[in-house]
């Protein structure tokens, strides 16, 4: 059963409450692509009047890895995951409504069959890019997902 983006907005209320309370929502969610948006607000902000880095990375996060859980849940196999290393760049002031979009959902099923295969942990890299509302990047974050029979 994949997951829903209620479902996932539900999981950040419960067990990822300060993503839920800056504002961070899953607004589509496929098997290649993942789209999450966080709008710039008070409860978000940093000294210089945008988005906090550490709100864009939890955004950005949940754009690679909600996908990562929908596909170890339809593998029906117990296995962990784990962020293993991260990298952004910020090319722009974050205010308004920013959108983060990972299309990298594809990297995923290999990595996952390899490790059931194997039973050996595999790394993969996910990218999520950051637009705000005109459409221009703000940031752009990778981040190194590790994957491990349980």
């Amino acid at each position: 059963m994949a997951l829903t983006v209620s479902k996932l907005n539900q999981f950040l209320f419960f067990k990822l409450p300060a993503a839920f309370w800056c504002g961070v929502r899953v607004k589509e969610i496929s098997g290649t692509q993942c789209v999450v948006s966080v709008k710039h607000r008070w409860a978000n902000q940093n000294p210089f009047n945008s988005m906090y880095f550490a709100v864009q990375a939890m955004a950005a996060e949940l754009s690679t890895g909600a996908m990562v859980i929908d596909q170890i849940a339809q593998s029906g196999k117990k296995i962990s995951m784990l962020v293993a290393n991260n990298k952004s760049n910020f090319s722009k002031k974050a205010t308004g409504r920013i959108t983060f979009v990972c299309q990298d959902g594809d990297l995923i099923a290999a990595a996952i069959a390899k490790t059931i295969a194997d039973g050996a942990g595999q790394t993969f890299w996910m990218k999520s890019i950051g637009t705000n509302e005109k459409g221009e990047q703000v940031s752009e974050m990778d981040f190194e997902w590790s994957v491990r029979m349980k």
